[in-house]
């Protein structure tokens, strides 16, 4: 993601409304890391792996729906998962975009240790913005979502490989499901798509994330309630910031806990700051409206008027901001999150 528009309001459960992102800017405050439990170690992430696997994105070409790349890239995933033992479900759907295009999409689901009860989901987007609306020279052009995208996706990769190699008696106590949501990078952003029309906004709908708003009114698995979620993006670019974003703080505290404290744990603590920031319009959004409590890990740091790093939505997210220190901060913490149940 993402739009950074300001004001995008969900309702909860209770029915109250929040700001995802308020316009009366919010301080972000900063706490101490508490101790917590720690379970038996996790594997070693491997991050060459991880930074190979989103290069192999990448040379794909963008991955817009309704475009060859986007179709080769995610039979590619779909196999990919398959070599690793890992049942995989497919969704498919068709969708309207902000500008009338439909957009032909697909939701990829593979899971790990199926017929465990009690799950953990590892959500991301795997498909690319069309244009590189923030790019001072380049804005209609498509971009390689490097970072916003593949990364993510990668990451899950990497734990998926990683857990499928695994003896019975040091796999986690939780089964692992792997959901990569499409079309979520075509919305509309009025900061730099003035001169366009958004046509969702006039049936009152949001123009991003649109593979995980199909997604939350139809579930994969049907029913599907795990403990909770941990949605991955922008999770590979150097220096990358985490803060403790809004909605993921409403929705499932103790999980930002869970999260943020293994990270630090680990030594991560320069990727996943104690600092609290606003919310913002992501995949989590609906996956918690859908019951699934979930968490943004996301390169999203307020400063000023700017929610996001310099890459975002330029032609400059390429592998050149991809850095493997990334990639390990998150796919450790992850993963240790997981084997900490």
């Amino acid at each position: 993601m993402k739009n950074n528009r300001i004001g995008w309001a969900l309702t909860v459960a209770a029915g109250m409304l929040l700001a995802s992102c308020g316009t009366d800017k919010k301080e972000t405050t900063t706490t101490a890391a508490p101790e917590v439990a720690k379970g038996p170690a996790a594997p070693a992430f491997n991050a060459d792996s991880a930074y190979a696997f989103t290069a192999k994105q990448v040379a794909f070409g963008p991955r817009v729906p309704n475009t060859k790349a986007h179709v080769a890239t995610g039979d590619w995933l779909v196999q990919e998962f398959k070599s690793y033992g890992l049942t995989v479900k497919e969704q498919q759907f068709e969708v309207m975009a902000f500008d009338g295009k439909m957009l032909r999409s697909r939701n990829i689901i593979a899971q790990f240790d199926p017929t465990v009860a009690r799950r953990v989901a590892v959500f991301a987007h795997w498909d690319t913005r069309p244009f590189a609306d923030k790019d001072k020279e380049k804005k209609n052009a498509p971009l390689d979502g490097a970072s916003d995208g593949a990364s993510g996706v990668a990451i899950a990769l990497e734990m998926a490989r990683l857990l499928s190699q695994q003896p019975a008696n040091q796999r986690p106590a939780v089964g692992v499901d792997f959901i990569l949501f499409d079309s979520e990078d075509y919305g509309y952003d009025s900061s730099t798509q003035s001169d366009l029309k958004d046509q969702l906004a006039a049936q009152g709908k949001d123009s991003w994330c649109l593979g995980s708003q199909y997604w939350s009114k139809n579930l994969v698995p049907t029913g599907y309630k795990p403990s909770y979620g941990i949605l991955l993006d922008m999770v590979g670019a150097k220096n990358a910031k985490f803060s403790r974003e809004e909605t993921s703080r409403q929705y499932a505290r103790d999980v930002v806990d869970k999260v943020w404290n293994t990270g630090a744990q680990l030594g991560y603590s320069d990727f996943f700051l104690f600092q609290d920031s606003p919310g913002i319009d992501d995949d989590h959004v609906y996956t918690n409206q859908a019951g699934v409590r979930t968490v943004d890990i996301i390169d999203h740091l307020p400063v000023g008027d700017e929610y996001f790093p310099p890459y975002h939505h330029t032609t400059q997210d390429n592998m050149s901001v991809i850095d493997k220190r990334t990639l390990k901060a998150v796919g450790q913490t992850v993963l240790q999150t997981i084997y900490n149940e």
